[in-house]
């Protein structure tokens, strides 16, 4: 879980800096670090069938497109068609590379395309490739960012709104200013409207650096509370004790608590092999899952992707059985995000000062 999140944080980082550029750019008292990422990426244009190979991170997704930023700041827009194929790498000595579908590529997803360009200087893919982990990565984050998005597009519009309104209402005040004395209740009305307008557009650019400072926190959550089940010793079967436990986890998450996420890790004890241990690790993480799930209907968008450590991170030595009982355990740790969080209790605290 650890790597997956830094995996997480690296490409929200790429994908706010560009879509923090596009939406917010004519925000004057924006983040200026956002700005000048999105300000110095190239678009790269093809020849007519120029061959081509890279790798990178989606940004932007489109029905027949999607645009791909690379390492070194490059974006090319790539054009999919019938004849494109897309599969999933599979890793193991076993497990052969699966069909996937145009469905698969979405924001945030990092892989490797390869194909030519086409007249209008765009690259044609003939092959996509990518790995499960980088797409269950994009899934999670897509889930997180189109909120976020959405809030800050519609800032934006609020701004611009609020801004059309501030210059009418001085076209208006400056044609008022020469005309005669019983004509002033009406400059005084006009006056008393730009003063009305400008606390919208203040209230405006005040929500508007809020979405900025809720995209920056996007990826950065806090330990909210975390609770330990144990096993028996080879069983990932829940205890009626453990189940207690998994309870008093689920009930203090409260109704108006915002922003948070269940990662769920299992481990066992040194003995037996560790490819047995692996396996029994996994097993205890989803029992813990499938519980949350079907006694308390935990939706998929809520939980981090399971994991089974195996005998690794032992809590205490393996050589006595209280330590062995100790680390054949399942990790249960509620995470919050903070830039929801924040602006949940910034509301709540407007809303008790009115």
């Amino acid at each position: 879980m650890r790597s997956g999140n830094i995996q997480i944080q690296s490409i929200a980082f790429v994908l706010v800096l560009c879509l923090s550029g596009a939406v917010l750019g004519q925000d004057s008292n924006a983040s200026s670090q956002p700005q000048s990422a999105s300000n110095t990426a190239q678009t790269r244009t093809l020849s007519d069938g120029q061959q081509l190979k890279i790798e990178g991170i989606v940004i932007k997704r489109n029905a027949d497109t999607f645009t791909l930023h690379e390492a070194d700041g490059t974006e090319t827009e790539v054009v999919l068609t019938d004849k494109t194929s897309i599969k999933i790498v599979r890793k193991g000595l076993f497990r052969r590379d699966r069909t996937s579908g145009v469905t698969d590529i979405l924001r945030g997803l990092r892989l490797k395309a390869d194909g030519k360009g086409n007249g209008d200087g765009k690259l044609v893919a003939e092959n996509i490739r990518f790995d499960e982990q980088d797409l269950r990565t994009a899934q999670a984050l897509e889930s997180r960012v189109d909120p976020v998005e959405s809030l800050a597009n519609s800032t934006q519009t609020l701004a611009e709104s609020n801004a059309m309104r501030i210059d009418q209402a001085e076209q208006n005040a400056q044609r008022l200013s020469g005309q005669v004395e019983e004509l002033s209740s009406v400059a005084n009305a006009a006056g008393a409207a730009a003063k009305n307008a400008q606390t919208t557009a203040d209230q405006a650019q005040s929500d508007a650096t809020t979405a900025n400072e809720r995209i920056n926190n996007l990826d950065d959550y806090e330990v909210f509370k975390t609770v330990v089940v144990h096993f028996k010793s080879g069983s990932a079967r829940l205890s009626p004790r453990a189940k207690e436990e998994i309870d008093e986890a689920a009930t203090s998450v409260s109704e108006n608590l915002k922003g948070w996420i269940v990662a769920v890790e299992g481990y066992a004890d040194s003995t037996g092999r560790t490819a047995r241990n692996h396996s029994l690790s996994e097993r205890r993480a989803n029992a813990v899952i499938n519980y949350l799930v079907t006694k308390y209907g935990l939706a998929p968008r809520r939980l981090v992707q399971p994991f089974g450590y195996g005998s690794q991170d032992p809590v205490a030595a393996n050589n006595t059985r209280e330590g062995r009982a100790m680390n054949r355990r399942a990790e249960i740790t509620v995470l919050v995000n903070k830039g929801i969080s924040s602006q949940a209790k910034a509301e709540q605290k407007a809303s008790q000062q009115q």
